[in-house]
């Protein structure tokens, strides 16, 4: 195995994946992060078990049962009548059907197990409250009088700073929407929705995901409408007027949704950038994942689930003895690639669907209503069923 020092830029889910997916293979590891200390934003996301299959063989798989719900469907439903249209069903028929399972958990339990495991492994080294522009990183890839270069892995997000120093890497688009989240008592939700399961909510131009958190105690809402171009961030709390134009947004639904809108005291609201297509290895020892390689809008539930597939196939690439390094990771780069595209496709078609109006969005629902909820799991094969050698 090479000797290179490898240094990943972000500590967040794609990068702390990536170095306990190292570790295992015997690499030193250090994480630098410009926070002083991890907290995770953001309130919940869903784990599907392409991503949890890989936890588990990580070593996660305990901690993963303590913080996960299991719901056992995923229901669609009218945001206007909150009539169901359709489900898919979840709980064991996903660990019989994928493998793994499949859950809700908040981001933050996520992020908590993964830098316990690598704060617990002596092969991991966290070098928090570091900012590092590119300059900073282009040193870190090729100091002064070293004799190998160290391998340098940008794990830095949307706005990375190490995307900078890869030729004909993609830059970040704005969507068009934006993301509201926010986090309610379940007993304020039960005669809208199912508490202990996944529910999406559907209209013309906007669609509203909700499913339960610690332990079904509250519920995580994510309200997807249009928004304007904020320019470079990432999530932030909302202005009066930004309410305002979310109630407009949804002035059509159901009146318990838009009430709940209109009432919930504190959301805050993340503007969705993707990325195109574009390099995400500069040939020699500087390589991109997660969102810093290929952000994808959160219509098919994935980021995370591509960041920790990532950061497990890129140590595999990189656990191959003796191989060219570069070589090794522009095979991890054209292999990922067909996979990442299928998920952004997937997400396109989810959005296409999911907004539909007028006469497609009247078929869309006949379709769905006449397929059998097991029939409508199996679109989901090709993705929830994704094995990795080890895993």
């Amino acid at each position: 195995m090479p000797a290179q020092d490898v240094h990943i830029i972000g500590a967040g889910i794609a990068g702390l994946a990536a170095a306990l997916a190292l570790s295992r293979s015997g690499r030193v590891v250090r994480i630098i992060d410009q926070a002083p200390e991890l907290s995770e934003v953001g309130a919940g996301l869903q784990m599907s078990p392409n991503a949890s299959r890989i936890l588990i063989s990580l070593g996660l798989g305990d901690a993963l049962d303590r913080a996960i719900a299991r719901p056992a469907r995923i229901s669609i439903v009218s945001g206007h009548s909150l009539r169901k249209i359709a489900h898919v069903p979840c709980g064991d028929f996903a660990e019989r059907r994928w493998g793994a399972p499949y859950g809700v958990l908040h981001r933050a339990d996520l992020q908590g197990m993964l830098l316990d495991a690598v704060q617990a492994d002596p092969r991991c080294h966290l070098d928090l409250g570091k900012r590092t522009t590119a300059a900073d990183i282009r040193a870190l890839a090729k100091p002064a009088g070293a004799s190998a270069s160290p391998f340098v892995i940008g794990a830095d997000g949307v706005w990375s700073q190490t995307r900078e120093l890869v030729p004909d890497a993609a830059r970040p688009r704005f969507s068009g929407q934006v993301a509201w989240r926010f986090v309610i008592a379940a007993d304020q939700a039960r005669s809208i929705l199912d508490t202990g399961n996944v529910s999406v909510f559907l209209a013309p131009h906007t669609h509203l995901v909700a499913y339960p958190l610690d332990g079904g105690k509250c519920i995580n809402m994510v309200a997807i409408a249009s928004g304007s171009d904020p320019g470079k961030t990432w999530a932030a709390a909302e202005r009066p007027a930004d309410r305002e134009a979310l109630l407009r947004d949804f002035a059509d639904w159901h009146p318990k949704i838009t009430g709940l809108l209109r009432d919930v005291p504190r959301m805050t609201w993340w503007p969705l950038f993707s990325m195109p297509d574009g390099r995400w290895h500069d040939d020699r020892n500087i390589v991109l994942i997660g969102d810093a390689a290929h952000a994808m809008t959160p219509f098919a539930a994935q980021g995370a689930a591509m960041a920790i597939e990532d950061g497990y196939e890129l140590a595999r690439a990189m656990a191959v003895e003796d191989a060219d390094m570069a070589a090794s990771i522009k095979g991890f780069e054209t292999g990922r690639r067909p996979r990442i595209a299928k998920a952004r496709s997937r997400a396109a078609f989810n959005q296409f669907a999911y907004h539909a109006r007028g006469p497609i969005r009247l078929g869309r629902d006949i379709v769905l209503g006449l397929r059998r909820p097991e029939s409508l799991a199996t679109d989901l094969d090709w993705l929830y069923g994704y094995r990795s050698p080890g895993t």
